[in-house]
């Protein structure tokens, strides 16, 4: 396990590509500024020791450099220890739906990365709660099980979109059932299940099967994202829309928010809804509800122990300035040897 203490300086490795840029625009200019002074024979009669060889390795040390300094100032450490810890939470899964109407762009920048980042955003605002997450439409399938860690959490939740389930439609009864084998039964802990979904083309057993997952202790939370006036699903392709979502007539979909199906399950399940287009609503009352319930003991494994590994880069990108300051740009007896791009025809 590893952590990043400050990310910003990856921003230093923009520097990279600009060291390239401007050396591929300076050799440009040399030969077309060589080309006009004399032709190729006689610059080689002039100036038989310069290596172009060199140069292009001065810039690679010197980019390899400032990648290991960058890499220093990010810090990154590595957990050398793995220990089992107690923590007091609750198990809360989000169950977040994948359909192609979630595509729509009612709401900015559109449905599913609108539900993106209010499953980060909760996730965020956790304090030892565990989690795990499910994708679903006209399937439902799990993304990550029951853990601890929000890193991992937040890339798996990144990386859902529209594409990983081929079946489409709103299975939402087929998410809390598989949410009920995410819950350990011997650990009694207070359970949570989040879904967030537009509540179209839902399957008409969601309600009974919210009821029954209450009755193993299973409080479900809806979150609406989208709008109840609708709008119609983009086709895109690079970014770009190509057309919309057509029915079998040819007339354009327009897909709503339902939000009396999302009211229904939540009401079966004894939790409530919310709407999701106020990010900020939506995370404060979560976590209301979270901080109500009570909290139960459970074990965790945890990396403990991170030590710093800034010293090897550093020590690296020192070593390759050394090697930039000494490495001239002229020929040297085993470089004339070697005749590397055939410099010497």
């Amino acid at each position: 396990m590893y952590q990043l203490d400050e990310k910003i300086w990856f921003w230093g490795l923009l520097v990279i590509p600009i060291v390239i840029v401007l050396f591929l625009m300076l050799q440009i200019w040399k030969y077309r500024a060589q080309k006009k002074f004399a032709n190729k024979e006689l610059l080689q009669r002039l100036s038989p020791n310069q290596s172009l060889f060199k140069s292009i390795l001065k810039v690679v040390v010197m980019c390899l450099a400032f990648a290991c300094l960058a890499l220093a100032l990010v810090n990154p450490k590595i957990g050398t220890k793995l220990e089992t810890v107690k923590r007091e939470g609750v198990d809360v899964v989000f169950a977040v739906d994948v359909s192609k109407s979630m595509l729509a762009e009612d709401i900015a920048p559109n449905r599913l990365e609108k539900a993106k980042q209010l499953v980060t955003q909760i996730i965020n605002n956790l304090a030892s709660d565990r989690v795990g997450i499910i994708a679903y439409a006209g399937k439902a399938f799990p993304q990550l099980p029951i853990t601890t860690d929000y890193a991992s959490a937040k890339m798996f939740l990144q990386n859902m979109n529209t594409d990983m389930l081929s079946s489409q439609g709103t299975a939402i009864d087929e998410a809390i059932e598989l949410a009920k084998t995410y819950f350990d039964d011997e650990q009694q802990t207070n359970r949570v299940l989040i879904i967030i979904s537009d509540g179209e083309d839902h399957s008409e057993m969601s309600s009974s099967v919210a009821e029954e997952a209450n009755k193993e202790g299973i409080r479900i939370f809806t979150i609406g994202v989208g709008d109840v006036k609708g709008g119609p699903i983009p086709i895109k392709k690079n970014g770009v829309v190509l057309n919309y979502k057509k029915d079998s007539n040819g007339e354009t979909v327009i897909t709503k928010l339902n939000e009396e199906t999302l009211k229904s399950i939540a009401e079966e399940a004894k939790g409530e809804y919310i709407n999701g287009r106020n990010t900020a609503t939506v995370v404060e009352a979560i976590r209301e509800v979270l901080n109500k319930m009570d909290k139960t003991e459970f074990e965790a494994k945890e990396y403990a122990d991170f030590k710093d590994q800034f010293q090897w880069f550093l020590g690296f990108g020192i070593f390759f300035l050394f090697i930039d300051i000494f490495l001239l740009e002229r020929k040297t007896a085993w470089l004339k040897k070697l005749n590397l791009f055939n410099e010497n025809l």
